[in-house]
């Protein structure tokens, strides 16, 4: 998970806990942790599907994360009860985390990531698939802007998506008199370089702005 991955958990998932919503996920390190972490932090109730069966003892911060989950109301599940954790069980839990979901929102997904099996699941399930879009030169974001560009995926951003794709946006605003590129328009709006190339990607998703050899400028 980076840095960008961070801040979008810990702006989405507060939001879900405030409006009553549980939050399913995996319970391995990084994206999966994070997530239920956040979410008891802020008082909301949490399902862990494991990736090994419900008899492994659990040590470290793994246990202590397990009991934070049960103490608040929230469920640790498996179907397995002695099974070791391979790297077969963990794609066949998936099907659980997308069954159990009503909305399935992908944050950060590289083009071969184990959060797009969840997305199959989801959509077989016929349920709602939401995806985080992330800078251009991101790894760790080709998969999700992959799933929003093909239609696979509604693109999600909380209430800020409609505020960058006004023409009040300050991106646009310097792209009607220049062609920059993501550095430079970092610096002249004194902004992070990943806030501006989350942003630019929205943009160029929506085709309000096109990019030719690492520079942008608004569509004609």
């Amino acid at each position: 998970m980076t840095d960008y991955g961070h801040r979008v958990i810990e702006k989405i998932v507060p939001k879900l806990v405030f409006e009553k919503k549980a939050i399913v996920s995996g319970f391995m390190y990084g994206t999966d942790q994070y997530a239920h972490q956040v979410c008891v932090d802020n008082g909301g109730k949490t399902i862990a599907v494991l990736g090994w069966g419900i008899n492994k003892k659990l040590s470290g911060y793994d246990k202590n994360l397990a009991e934070q989950i049960v103490k608040t109301g929230g469920l640790l599940i498996s179907e397995w009860e002695t099974q070791e954790g391979t790297n077969w069980t963990f794609p066949v839990r998936d099907r659980i985390i997308a069954a159990l979901a009503d909305e399935v929102i992908v944050t950060e997904a590289a083009v071969k990531s184990g959060a797009l099996i969840t997305v199959r699941d989801a959509i077989k399930l016929k349920r709602k698939v939401w995806a985080v879009p992330g800078p251009i030169t991101s790894k760790t974001s080709e998969g999700t802007n992959n799933l929003i560009a093909n239609g696979t995926a509604q693109m999600y951003l909380g209430e800020t998506v409609q505020q960058i794709l006004t023409f009040d946006n300050p991106i646009l605003s310097i792209l009607q008199n220049e062609t920059l590129s993501t550095d430079e328009i970092a610096r002249k709006l004194n902004k992070p370089v990943p806030e501006i190339g989350s942003e630019l990607t929205i943009l160029l998703l929506s085709g309000k702005i096109v990019e030719r050899s690492g520079k942008y400028n608004l569509s004609e």
